[in-house]
């Protein structure tokens, strides 16, 4: 198994990490994908990586609940670590909109992710994509970079490419992802009791079902537990819990889960 996002340098983890990773390892885990937030998550995410090289990977984003009035002078100290460490990156994330809490930076929110995605086109680096109340506007903002990408004369610069981390919408929205090209992050919270996300995957009599080559598997680590330990700090090793809800809605073993994400996984992230 792949665990395409996990915070591992939150504080939840703090008491026995070096532990908690290798014992991810100890389970199954082949790697786990670490997304940045702020500025001040570059050296810890970093640091872990090289700490615990092929099985940490580190991607580095600007988190739209981040963006605050100094968010111009954070993106400068995080964009010159995205360019310094691009290398060692598997991705620009996480990044995206969110307008659960406030809406005060809106605008603000919709000019970052236009700049990130951008930087992401430029490096020839996927993108973790956050959206929380924010659909209608995360994929008109992916469409037009897209388009952008479509018209420019700049030869160097790549097509968009990346997940929609967490995904918990419709049909409809899927199919829209899918059209353009993206991943769909599933974790935990197709586990949790009345929620849709399993009839949204198998279709209906409008829509064939996702196609199991377009999904990766996450926890958003240590939030959105699985059913049975919701409330628990959340790790890797957990997502068996996703792959057993999965295998069932593909009516598949988990192994053929687990083998297809794992190269999903491999394939979009750059992983050997």
């Amino acid at each position: 198994m792949i665990d395409t996002h996990i915070h591992l340098d939150e504080e939840a983890y703090a008491p026995d990490r070096e532990e908690m990773i290798l014992r991810q390892r100890e389970s199954g885990v082949e790697a786990m994908l670490i997304p940045g937030v702020n500025a001040s998550s570059v050296g810890p995410i970093l640091d872990l990586s090289t700490t615990f090289t092929g099985l940490c990977y580190p991607a580095l984003g600007f988190h739209p609940q981040e963006v605050k009035e100094d968010w111009k002078a954070q993106w400068t100290l995080i964009e010159a670590a995205i360019r310094e460490h691009r290398d060692k990156l598997v991705a620009i994330g996480e990044i995206g909109l969110d307008y659960y809490w406030d809406t005060t930076f809106k605008a603000e929110q919709q000019e970052l992710l236009r700049l990130q995605l951008a930087l992401a086109q430029e490096l020839n680096l996927p993108v973790m994509i956050h959206n929380r109340e924010a659909t209608e506007d995360t994929l008109r903002i992916l469409r037009e970079a897209q388009m952008s990408n479509v018209k420019s004369q700049i030869s160097n610069l790549k097509s968009l490419r990346g997940v929609i981390h967490c995904f918990n919408g419709s049909r409809e929205t899927a199919q829209q992802i899918l059209d353009m090209g993206f991943y769909l992050g599933i974790g935990g919270v197709i586990t949790f009791k009345n929620c849709k996300l399993a009839d949204t995957l198998a279709g209906d009599e409008r829509f064939a079902p996702v196609p199991l080559e377009r999904l990766v598997l996450e926890t958003d680590g240590p939030y959105l537990t699985p059913t049975p330990f919701r409330g628990q700090r959340n790790e890797s090793r957990l997502m068996t819990y996703v792959v057993e809800r999965l295998a069932q809605v593909y009516k598949c073993s988990n192994e053929a889960i687990i083998d297809v994400t794992t190269a999903n996984a491999r394939s979009l992230f750059g992983l050997k």
